[in-house]
């Protein structure tokens, strides 16, 4: 089995520059991953936050699972983030040291299971944001240029 992403947080990537990634896991109930393997996700605003020796994930919302009954799940619930310690206090020592943030980049399955790509992240300043979308749309016009000329 491969891998079957479910949301990419693409806001994130132009708001900070990643430094370093790694793959965790997720603390979900049954309604919760029916609404994901329908795609039912937003990971615009969201980010990883610390309380005590645990990481949450706060204002991701998954939307309710619209065959469920009684038993549904709350959309903007605090999710446990599931890593070792050692990836853990590696995280929290950079956020206390360097400023730095953490937020999900990516929401997948891997052989059944959800997975979550998070990244170590520096904020970028409207002047970067504003280079970073010029040398995108400066790529694309060489692609096309180079397209039309073939």
């Amino acid at each position: 089995m491969g891998i079957k992403i479910i949301a990419e947080n693409k806001k994130a990537r132009f708001d900070y520059s990643i430094v370093d990634t790694m793959e965790v896991g997720l603390v979900l109930t049954g309604s919760e991953v029916k609404s994901l393997r329908s795609g039912q996700i937003t990971l615009k605003d969201s980010y990883i936050s610390f309380k005590g020796n645990e990481a949450f994930l706060q204002n991701a919302h998954i939307s309710e699972y619209k065959a469920s009954s009684y038993n549904n799940h709350d959309p903007e619930r605090l999710r446990k983030v599931l890593m070792h310690r050692m990836e853990l206090d590696r995280l929290f020592a950079n956020i206390r040291e360097q400023g730095l943030s953490v937020v999900p980049l990516k929401l997948y399955f891997k052989k059944g299971r959800v997975k979550m790509e998070i990244g170590l992240a520096k904020g970028k300043k409207k002047g970067d944001k504003r280079e970073a979308a010029k040398s995108k749309s400066i790529k694309k016009e060489i692609a096309q240029t180079l397209k039309k000329s073939r």
